[in-house]
């Protein structure tokens, strides 16, 4: 696949003042302690539940100030808790007007971008004007979701909702520390991690020849085991022609397992992991 560029919205959190480091530090499942001025990492950021709130990533601009970007429309409910848990600091936390540039299937790193879902070829430029490569295409929306069911990286609203935990989404590794310091939810977290106890269900990937579509019922031994929550069409060349594959990710119960044969309107495939 080759490389290629397309703006996609993102919803931006400005967290700044004396406290902005510590507070955070308080808050989320990653440890930023020792995060360098223009890098990033991506957190959970939970209730105390340990259900999620936000799937998001933190880029560091000092000590004092960060920036925060998550989903599209769950940036006004990221503001509201972490302004939940306030009391008595030095932290500012307002909404950015800034745009993101995705950069996907880069074989170099890309100037002045942070890095995007756990991949070594992902990259988002971001600001109040970021420019893209101008030696790469322009691709589409379709393209980047394309590249994200591929990657198996969830989103909010779908794979992920208000009732998903950490250790569902597969992007775990990525998002926590898991010998940091007290945060909300780290309970839960910690004790599934050191007890190695498995989620009641995953996000996983699903291949068909036949069409997919958000909602379908996913079926083991006739019983609904879960629901497709992302799907799209592959390409069958650079052309933009629709080849034959459908890939999509569902929320899958633990009953059912990678490499497990299950029924999609009906049609036998076998359940993947979303990420290798």
């Amino acid at each position: 696949m080759t490389a290629f560029w397309t703006e996609t919205k993102r919803d931006f959190v400005h967290v700044s003042g004396a406290d902005a480091l510590t507070y955070l530090q308080s808050q989320i499942s990653q440890d930023i302690r020792g995060l360098a001025d223009g890098a990033s990492a991506y957190t959970f950021v939970l209730q105390p539940t340990g259900k999620i709130d936000a799937l998001a990533r933190i880029v560091r601009h000092t000590a004092d100030e960060f920036v925060i970007d998550t989903d599209p429309d769950f940036g006004q409910s990221l503001i509201a808790r972490l302004d939940r848990f306030k009391i008595r600091v030095k932290v500012e936390i307002t909404p950015l007007a800034w745009r993101c540039v995705a950069i996907r299937n880069s074989a170099r790193a890309i100037d002045h971008a942070v890095l995007a879902w756990g991949l070594a070829d992902a990259f988002d430029l971001l600001g109040d004007d970021p420019r893209p490569p101008s030696d790469m295409r322009e691709g589409s929306s379709m393209e980047l979701e394309r590249a994200r069911i591929s990657a198996g990286w969830p989103a909010m609203g779908r794979e992920i909702t208000d009732a998903s935990i950490p250790a569902e989404t597969g992007v775990a590794p990525e998002a926590v520390n898991f010998t940091k310091g007290c945060y909300p939810g780290q309970e839960l977290v910690e004790r599934m991690d050191s007890r190695g106890s498995q989620a009641p269900r995953f996000v996983r990937s699903v291949r068909s020849t036949d069409p997919l579509a958000v909602g379908d019922e996913i079926v083991r031994d006739s019983i609904v085991v879960g629901h497709v929550t992302s799907a799209i069409q592959e390409v069958g060349d650079q052309s933009g022609d629709q080849g034959g594959l459908w890939i999509g990710l569902g929320v899958v119960a633990r009953s059912a397992q990678p490499g497990d044969v299950v029924r999609v309107r009906g049609n036998e495939i076998t359940l993947r992991a979303a990420r290798d």
